[in-house]
Order: C-alpha cells, then sequence, then structure tokens
C-alpha cells in the first residue's frame, strides 16, 4: 500500500484514478490528509508574507528613532520583498506538490527554503546594525 493514498485503493471513491492528463500519467486523488496538509502548507507562507508585510510597515512607520529614514526604508524593503518572494511562490509551490502527489511521484525540492532562511538572516544582519548603531 502507498502511504500517500487512501487505503481503499484506487477503486474507492477517494482513491479515484482519472484520465492521463496528455502526459501519459494518470492521476489519482490522493489522501485528502495529504491534500489538507499541503493546503496548510501553503497557508503557512502566506501567514508569513502578511507578517512580513506588517514588520516591514511598522518598522518604517512605527519606529522613528530606530534609524536614519534611509536605514528603516531598506530594513522594510527587505521585508516586503521576501513578503513578495513567499506570495508569488506559495501558490506554485502548492501546484507542484500537489501534482506530485496525484501523480505518485517524489515531492519536488523546494528552494524556497533556502531563500527564506538567507533573507531572515540578512533582514536580521540589517536590524541587529542598525539597533547597535542607534
Amino acid at each position: 500500500m502507498n502511504a500517500g493514498r487512501h487505503p481503499d485503493g484506487p477503486s474507492s471513491p477517494r482513491g479515484r484514478r482519472h484520465e492521463p492528463d496528455g502526459g501519459g500519467r494518470s492521476d489519482s486523488e490522493p489522501d485528502y490528509r495529504f491534500t489538507l496538509a499541503n493546503e496548510r502548507t501553503f497557508l503557512a507562507w502566506i501567514r508569513t508574507a502578511l507578517g512580513l508585510i506588517a514588520g516591514g510597515v511598522a518598522v518604517h512607520q512605527l519606529l522613528p528613532d530606530l534609524a536614519t529614514e534611509r536605514a528603516r526604508s531598506l530594513l522594510a524593503a527587505l521585508c516586503l520583498a521576501l513578503a513578495t518572494v513567499l506570495a508569488c511562490a506559495a501558490y506554485p509551490r502548492w501546484w507542484r506538490v500537489q501534482r506530485a502527489m496525484r501523480r505518485d511521484e517524489p515531492l519536488p525540492r523546494n528552494i524556497l527554503l533556502l531563500v527564506v532562511s538567507v533573507a531572515v538572516l540578512v533582514i536580521t544582519a540589517v536590524a541587529a546594525v542598525l539597533l547597535v548603531s542607534g
């Protein structure tokens, strides 16, 4: 039995096979728990983007004593840039994972994890420099 499929198998309503999409591969409905987990992951990326937007606006508008206007604008722009990347990449990532699950293929690699890690490190470093230099 495949861990990504419903235990009732391909003949059950939840494990239904679909016609090939022209690429010679037939799709099947993945176990709903995996689909819902994929949706939760998508929503987590969107929540992270919204948090970065809020953080960027807060730094720019609510912390006038943090640093110069240009420095606050730089920090806010970094937050907004990362939020844009996340918001733009979340849906295509969800779609690729969903398609892989339907086709019983390995999940695609996620370069977004490295991008977010590096970007958050840069944002943190800029914020730290601004706090120390006061």
